[in-house]
């Protein structure tokens, strides 16, 4: 009986970079034929145009690239096939993919199941498919499918219907912290229904708020894990199939050193920026540190990300900024190797409220309150000129403003629009400050880079007289645990409360989470590492009177 020594290509194909994708599938081809000897090599779901391609499919002239990008890359598709992800124009489009060899297509499938939920919305770009395509190749009846075609029974089932013993299934998936267990459990029951192996093979890398994980994966038709590829790592993944036996062997898979929830997720961040930063052209990243957790995971993220040498930390401190803050500021950056600068704000504050007083006294108004009790506008003020600096700053070196909070202070409005949420891509914005505390600590366990009195110390805004977050909200333990009910839950206000929380204070979350979906549309984005996660994954009216 036949063996079938194939390759996975679990690397980033960017969104729009047709000529650069086809180039790597080239390259890869050649690779895998002339180094390891593989029959096959396997592509991520629409390779050439890259995942996801968005409106980029409503141009006819994208179109008309990728259709030659996939002539291009057929003609190089001598003494091995490939099975390449495109997008297909046929009258209607289609999300396809196809077998190359011999110099040719030498067969064509379109994707049936289109999803449309969550982060996707294939419906608007896709027609579906409606057969499952098979084909005999090296002695091995093989079932053609795309991404969502295995999660829904009736392709691999239609597949199976044809002899299919063996499905080979390209797919971009994003990451969140549920997928992996979500996809063991999927795979293995459509081994199983089908008495088919099946070789999944995921996208990897950061594209705007999304990150694809890769986590390839080799299951026996008894539906059990045959090789794992590790998350967020590049590889050329290389592999056999015996037909006799219908069993796979793996070689030489790189192994995930660290497969916990905090590696997983930091790995990600790391990956989702370098790749945000890389792709839009940006030579470095800059962010305001003030001793908080925040910006000390921030800052740690981005030198991991991009190297010391391409990061600038900036302090911004004001009367209400103490000597600790400033202190823990400057331990973490020498700690890590990267510039400081100390721009003060005073001059620019007092500069401000000299020229709004006039304003403010001609509708009889009190000027903003400065001192121990000082008032929403003066904090707000504050940390509008830090952004307006720090702006300042990304538009004269060229470098992109990373914003710093988190997705407790972005549900609840505890943020100020056009001050601390000015940047261009948000590291934390999906991680509650639970999370924060717990990837900062990880970290640490790699070599301390934070230092443990960030840690340690109650979380602060520092916009007025020994303030802290808990003058205004409850504790974070107590506010993320309703925000997963009310977000990523989905729990209507009565069944938060019913599970034994304070009723006062789940009405008074739920009320901030709603009222705050306007500053949230204009946040930066940052990747998506939640089930749920604000922008494109939840989509909530501005206007609403629904409470």
């Amino acid at each position: 009986m036949p063996v079938l020594r194939f390759a996975l290509a679990q690397f980033d194909f960017p969104v729009g970079a047709v000529a650069r994708n086809g180039e790597r599938v080239r390259q890869l081809m050649a690779q895998a034929r002339d180094r390891h000897g593989a029959q096959l090599i396997v592509y991520p779901e629409l390779t050439l145009a890259g995942y996801p391609p968005e409106d980029l499919l409503l141009r006819p002239s994208f179109l008309a690239a990728c259709e030659r990008e996939l002539a291009a890359v057929a003609a190089a598709a001598q003494g091995i096939a490939a099975y390449v992800g495109h997008p297909h124009a046929v009258g209607e489009v289609y999300n396809a993919a196809s077998l190359l060899a011999d110099g040719r297509v030498a067969l064509t499938t379109h994707k049936q199941a289109l999803p449309n939920y969550t982060v996707f919305d294939e419906k608007r770009y896709f027609r579906p498919g409606n057969t499952s395509a098979v084909s005999d190749f090296g002695g091995v009846r093989v079932g053609w499918l795309v991404c969502e075609d295995i999660w829904e029974p009736e392709p691999a089932a239609r597949a199976a219907t044809q002899g299919a013993e063996l499905l080979i299934v390209i797919n971009a998936s994003p990451f969140d912290l549920g997928k992996a267990a979500q996809r063991d459990e999927l795979l293995a029951r459509r081994a199983r229904e089908n008495n088919a192996a099946i070789v999944y093979l995921n996208l990897i890398g950061g594209q705007d708020d999304l990150l694809f994980d890769g986590g390839s994966l080799l299951i026996g038709a008894d539906g059990r894990i045959a090789a794992r590829a590790p998350a967020f790592t590049d590889a050329l993944l290389i592999a056999e199939y015996d037909s006799s036996t219908r069993r796979f062997r793996a070689e030489a898979w790189p192994v995930e050193a660290d497969a916990s929830r905090e590696a997983r997720v930091y790995t990600g961040l790391v990956r989702g920026m370098r790749d945000y930063v890389e792709k839009n052209h940006f030579p470095g990243v800059l962010l305001g540190v003030s001793g908080g957790i925040d910006s000390a995971l921030t800052l740690a993220l981005a030198v991991d990300a991009l190297g010391a040498e391409r990061v600038t930390a900036v302090r911004l401190p004001s009367r209400f900024t103490t000597g600790l803050s400033n202190d823990l500021a400057d331990v973490q950056a020498r700690a890590l190797g990267v510039q400081l600068l100390t721009i003060p704000i005073a001059a620019p504050f007092a500069g401000f409220l000299d020229a709004l007083e006039p304003a403010f006294a001609a509708r009889g108004t009190q000027p903003p309150i400065v001192g121990p009790a000082a008032d929403v506008t003066a904090e707000n003020l504050q940390s509008r000129c830090r952004g307006a600096i720090l702006m300042a700053l990304s538009n004269k070196f060229g470098t992109m403003l990373l914003s710093t909070g988190n997705k407790s202070e972005m549900a609840v409005g505890y943020a100020t629009i056009y001050g601390d949420m000015c940047g261009g891509y948000a590291p934390l914005k999906d991680c509650y400050k639970q999370q924060v505390y717990a990837l900062s600590r990880w970290r640490n366990g790699l070599g301390e880079v934070i230092p443990p009195a960030v840690i340690d110390r109650a979380p602060s805004a520092e916009l007025r007289d020994n303030q802290t977050d808990q003058d205004t909200l409850p504790p974070y333990d107590m506010l993320d645990a309703i925000l997963e009910r009310f977000i990523e839950g989905e729990q209507s206000q009565a069944e938060i409360i019913a599970d034994g929380f304070d009723e006062a204070i789940v009405r008074r979350i739920a009320r901030l989470v709603l009222a705050s979906e306007y500053k949230r549309r204009q946040s930066a984005p940052g990747p998506k590492i939640s089930t749920r996660a604000f922008g494109r994954d939840r989509r909530y009216p501005i206007s609403s009177g629904w409470i």
